[in-house]
């Protein structure tokens, strides 16, 4: 039997070159291509992304990696992890 995953993680990042709605979608789709992504919440008017993610899997700097290669850098919402 699997073991469950462990604990979700969320982490909130600040997003640049955010300027039309559609740029969320990119930003969604990048993030859904992690490993280990389970949810990711943009927020166009805030310019943020809320990902929810399962830390054995994947990092806050991965997730800032896969939006900055698609186009939109980030960096980690005042540097904390929850």
């Amino acid at each position: 039997m699997a073991a469950l995953a462990a604990n979700p993680q969320t982490a909130v990042l600040d997003v640049q070159n955010m300027t039309c709605s559609l740029c969320s979608i990119t930003i969604h789709k990048a993030l859904e291509k992690v490993p280990g992504v389970m949810e990711a919440k943009v927020d166009y008017d805030l310019k943020t992304v809320t990902v929810k993610y399962d830390s054995d899997k994947t990092s806050p700097s991965a997730l800032v990696k896969a939006t900055t290669n698609a186009g939109f850098p980030s960096t980690l919402h005042g540097g904390e992890q929850k």
